[in-house]
């Protein structure tokens, strides 16, 4: 993916990282940091939303699939 992949702000010293970026298409890229090649979750814009709505109350929500592996 040649997005501009953006790093957490929780991100840890140990490398333990997530980064974020818009793909084409609408969608939101989501990747570990340590695996730049490797998979991507790919969320509509309300899946991300839903997503860190339940993160950000300790729920994710999991009645619906919001992000499919690239």
């Amino acid at each position: 993916m040649n997005a501009p992949w953006v790093k957490s702000s929780f991100s840890f010293a140990n490398g333990n990282c997530v980064e974020v970026a818009e793909l084409p298409g609408g969608w939101i890229g989501i990747r570990d940091s340590r695996d730049p090649g490797g998979p991507v979750l790919r969320f509509t814009r309300a899946g991300w939303a839903a997503f860190l709505g339940g993160a950000r109350r300790g729920e994710p929500e999991t009645s619906t699939p919001v992000a499919a592996a690239l």
